[in-house]
């Protein structure tokens, strides 16, 4: 079977419409429904960073205790940050 150049031409242009008729289609879409997608990605976004907060994170009951523990409290500082100085060889 011998295909012609236009056939092969008008094979291009039917996949090229409908390739364009997909894009406008999406992009249409997502313009029309931009608010919501937004609020849905929000939304989202909210749930994932306060989902993993406890029912006390916002100053409950069980809220985070800044406070030192009395034993830590009375220890004098560390000297330094506790890691290996290398030698100085001056």
């Amino acid at each position: 079977m011998k295909f012609k150049f236009n056939d092969i031409a008008n094979a291009i242009s039917v996949v090229s419409g409908v390739s364009l008729a997909g894009i406008i289609g999406v992009g249409s879409y997502v313009y029309l429904n931009k608010d919501a997608i937004i609020d849905d990605i929000k939304d989202a976004a909210i749930e994932s960073v306060v989902g993993g907060m406890g029912a006390g994170a916002l100053g409950g009951a069980g809220a985070l205790d800044l406070k030192l523990p009395a034993d830590s409290a009375a220890a004098p500082p560390a000297a330094g940050l506790g890691l290996p100085a290398p030698n100085n060889p001056f």
